[in-house]
């Protein structure tokens, strides 16, 4: 079977929905192409940042996401040199109400986009369908192949993740010294007041970032990279053995780590595009340059990419003639950002994860400790980065309501 849209968009994440949902927004016949049936998938990217919470007030969607499941994720801390907490980041003093973080289930969240999206006429979401390939004409992508046959598009959007089928050439990696494992340990009745929270932790080369959720901890552990098959072997009592002596205050729960099977693998990538599209095809989003999990910025940066895309292309899929020029703005204008943001993701790897694995250093060097302990202010430095980005983008006048 072959069908049309205007624009096919391949994958349901949060590049995948935001866009399809400003495209919807400005008339654009959208169709989004999501594999699975639904998006319950653990351990996704959670963290909805202020520029994203702020993106969601201007489209009319900030009263339902409130009353989405969710917690205020608070400041970052990390371990002093005098076994003291260092607070890093100071979200608090950002001007409210975009002066936290908020932490929701990537389901929940892309749920309700799609909710908000079925709301608008051009709009359409096919789960369980699996893009397969690209269909071509004299050079141009023209669509893509799916499991379910071919749809046309005057564009195609690859909004499909690090690992994205429609990739036809490598990207550029930058070195990642960590792989990162994921597993949740429960929080009892009388934590749940709790302030949430970030907290590093460090133990020769091994670190635990715990993210306080509304009803259990997320926790991360790093260590060196490719070492899942050896943490898989010594088997779960030792892997319980290492979160006792990294992050003391869990010893009393680490038995509900019941296998090695409910401890994820998430094998770090930092990597982009050099070209994000060609004639009839675009990548955003992860699909375009994976991120690090350091700030939690991926997904953040996902809804800024489609954010611009759509503000862009909007007119001239209007009139029926995207060009590899307009294709190009979009990458010219989110190019910058993206290059930042992994700078300081390389950076922020050096400073406290390759100098702790190498026992060097365990947590942030004597000079970020002194510019954050006597300059005034200095805090709200990597606060602002975090929260809006080195280029925030506004929803396009079309999609507001």
């Amino acid at each position: 079977m072959t069908d049309k849209t205007t624009v096919a968009i391949a994958g349901g994440g949060p590049a995948g929905m935001m866009l399809g949902l400003l495209l919807a927004r400005a008339g654009i016949r959208v169709t989004v192409l999501e594999k699975h049936g639904d998006f319950l998938r653990d351990f996704r990217g959670d963290t909805v940042h202020a520029s994203t919470i702020r993106l969601l007030d201007e489209l009319g969607l900030g009263k339902g996401f409130r009353e989405l499941p969710q917690s205020r994720l608070g400041d970052l801390s990390a371990p002093g040199p005098e076994g003291d907490r260092v607070r890093l980041t100071d979200f608090g003093r950002l001007p409210p109400p975009y002066n936290y973080i908020a932490m929701v289930p990537q389901w929940d969240l892309l749920d309700f986009l799609a909710e908000a999206g079925r709301r608008e006429p051009s709009f359409e979401l096919r789960m369980n369908t699996e893009v397969t390939g690209l269909l071509r004409e004299g050079g141009k992508v023209v669509g893509v192949r799916t499991n379910r046959g071919e749809l046309r598009a005057d564009l195609t959007v690859a909004c499909d993740g690090r690992n994205s089928v429609l990739r036809e050439e490598a990207p550029r990696e930058f070195p990642v010294p960590f792989d990162t494992w994921w597993f949740r340990l429960p929080r009892f009745e009388g934590e749940r007041d709790e302030i949430a929270a970030l907290r590093v932790e460090f133990r020769d080369a091994e670190a635990g970032v715990c993210l306080v959720r509304e009803d259990y901890y997320q926790i991360a552990y790093f260590t060196v990279k490719g070492r899942d098959a050896q943490l898989r072997a010594e088997g779960v009592e030792r892997f319980r053995e290492r979160i006792r002596l990294l992050m003391p205050r869990f010893a009393d729960r680490v038995e509900h780590i019941a296998s090695m099977d409910d401890v994820h693998l998430l094998d770090v990538r930092l990597n982009r595009l050099r070209r994000w599209y060609s004639d009839g095809l675009l990548f955003i989003g992860d699909a375009a340059h994976a991120m690090s999990p350091a700030g939690g910025v991926g997904i953040n940066l996902a809804f800024q990419d489609a954010v611009a895309a759509a503000t862009l292309l909007a007119r001239p899929l209007r009139q029926g003639k995207v060009t590899v020029r307009d294709l190009a703005r979009v990458q010219r204008r989110r190019w910058p950002p993206t290059a930042l943001v992994q700078a300081a993701q390389q950076l922020l790897q050096r400073v406290l994860f390759v100098a702790a694995f190498e026992g060097r250093r365990s947590g942030p060097p004597r000079s970020l400790l002194f510019l954050i302990r006597h300059v005034p202010g200095f805090r709200q430095i990597p606060s602002r980065l975090i929260a809006y980005g080195p280029r925030p983008e506004h929803a396009p006048a079309f999609a507001r309501r």
